[in-house]
Order: C-alpha cells, then structure tokens, then sequence
C-alpha cells in the first residue's frame, strides 16, 4: 500500500523531470550490473537525466515498485510513464524505439572492422562446433571497454561483421567500441585463451615517480585516496583533491583530457582508483608510484612516514 504522501513524492518527481532513472548507486558508480547496463545506455543518448539511488531511500526503494507495478530495480520513467527494467531498455535500445521514446536521433548503425588471427579463427570454429541452432556468437564491449563472448540466441537487432568466415554479432553499443578491435589466440605459461586489443580502449595507466610528479605539479590534478587518519598525519603539502563520497561525482566530471595523478600511502589503493577513472574514460591518468612515503623519503624529509 503506498501512502498519500509517498505518492505526491513519487509524483512530483516525475511531473518534474522529463526522464527518471531508479536505480541502485549513480550513473557513474552504479552498484549492480542491470542499473549499471540501464545507466549505461542512457549515458549513450543523453547528456543529462535525472537518477534516484533508491540504496539511499528505503521508502523510494520499496514504494517505486507499487506505484509503477513493477517489482524490480532499475526502472525508467519518460514523461511520467514506466517504460521499464534494465532488459526493455536494452531492447528498445538495439531496436531504435528507445531513441525515439526519448526524442534523439535514430542510431547509426556501424558494422565494426574486425580483425582476427587464424590461430583464433581456429579455436573459434572448434568452439562453436556443437552450437545449438539459433545461437551465435555476440561480443559486448561496455562503457570501461572491457569485451565479453557468448553464445546466446539472435534478437534480430544485431549488428554483424563476418572475418575469416566467421559471423561476430554486437549490440548497438558495442559496434562503434569494437570497430577496429583484433582477436588472437594466446598460449603462454598462465594458460590460452583468446586475446583481445581494442585500439578505442582509454590508454593505460601510467606510472609516475615523485621526483617527476615534484618537477611538473603544475601540470597535474593531484588526487589523495588516503583514508582521513592518514592524510592527517602526512598531508600532501600542495594543491591536491581527495577522493571520497562527497567529491566522486565532481572529479568524475572533469574535462576527460585531465592529467590525473593518484596518491596513497605506498602506490597500491592509489592505482585501483586510477584504474577506475581511466575506465571513465579519462586518457592522461597517472599512479605515483611509492605514494606519500616515496614523497617523505625523497622530496620533503619533513612529513612525518608511518
């Protein structure tokens, strides 16, 4: 049962925005796989949407799946009407409905360059041997750029690009991140498997010495990921931001040509983040290697280590 006010809540919400996206986290740190593909996709379209973190509201959370009759999380309001879970919005989204349902143009549809090795081709026609009938071969290649194969049934939405006589398959999103990928077949001492390398992936993360960092600073957005107690006790003593809950949302939105250098205690929790941000696709991320401590020890004897 929904309570009159959580009704004029919900309302009021939705007569307030043109499109509403409930979901679990945010669109740049969703925090489970179909709000992250539901999020994903509308980052494909729009600039701009309105998002609820139903995780923060316990009221929203249970009284959205009342009022719109839908028992599962996301869910995507346009105009004040459910269109629905993270499933529909993939669908509308392969097929061109979900374009115009939200008034942008309809999608170009880019049948991507590939190129694959015939050590690949080989393991590849092996393994789709016994293929049952209606299955074929998808590759996905998400916002971060990291691809997945599977097999699974045609939708019929596909966009297909064939190599060595073999038919490779991609959802709208996928196609232009894929476009001039290669396939190779990898035996080394970790095992084989197929290799993939995407040229449109954000360049890699970059080690950064102190003596360096010290000599360019101007040049570098610095970001502490330290937890308090430790920047407490040796702060960075120039300019810098701290990664933390209230700040995410606004480093995240900076110009993805930033020169970002992240800063721990010894280099380790520093480049988790920068590996985060440079799957948000900023291009010039840095991780300082030895953190604070290489600082202390070699460019200012005056913070305290610990």
């Amino acid at each position: 049962m929904l309570s009159p006010e959580l009704r004029q809540r919900i309302d009021t919400l939705l007569n307030g925005n043109n499109v509403v996206l409930f979901m679990k986290g945010s669109p740049s740190q969703p925090s489970c796989g179909f709000s992250s593909k539901a999020s994903g996709i509308l980052n494909e379209l729009l600039d701009h949407y309105t998002h609820v973190d139903v995780l923060a509201d316990a009221e929203i959370r249970e009284g959205i799946k009342v009022y719109g009759q839908w028992p599962t999380i996301p869910q995507l309001y346009v105009k004040g009407e459910l269109i629905g879970g993270s499933d529909i919005i993939d669908q509308m989204f392969n097929s061109g409905e979900l374009h115009q349902v939200l008034g942008v143009p309809a999608p170009v549809r880019i049948t991507p360059a590939l190129h694959i090795t015939p050590a690949a081709a080989k393991a590849i026609r092996q393994a789709m041997e016994n293929t049952e009938p209606g299955y074929a071969l998808h590759l996905s290649v998400d916002a971060r750029f990291q691809s997945q194969f599977q097999l699974k049934p045609l939708s019929g939405n596909e966009i297909m690009s064939e190599v060595e006589g073999i038919k490779v398959y991609f959802d709208l999103a996928s196609a232009p991140r894929a476009d001039g990928i290669s396939i190779d077949w990898i035996e080394d001492a970790r095992g084989s498997g197929l290799a993939i390398d995407n040229p449109n992936a954000p360049a890699k993360v970059q080690s950064l010495s102190v003596e360096a960092l010290n000599e360019d600073l101007q040049n570098f957005v610095v970001i502490d990921v330290r937890p308090a107690h430790g920047r407490e006790v040796a702060t960075f003593p120039h300019p810098h931001e701290v990664l933390d809950e209230d700040t995410f949302e606004r480093l995240s939105a900076l110009p993805k040509d930033t020169r970002l250098a992240f800063l721990c205690h010894h280099g380790n929790s520093s480049r988790q983040a920068a590996e985060h941000f440079r799957h948000l696709g900023f291009t010039h991320i840095f991780n300082v290697e030895g953190g604070i401590d290489a600082w202390a020890e070699k460019i200012d004897n005056s913070l305290q280590r610990y």
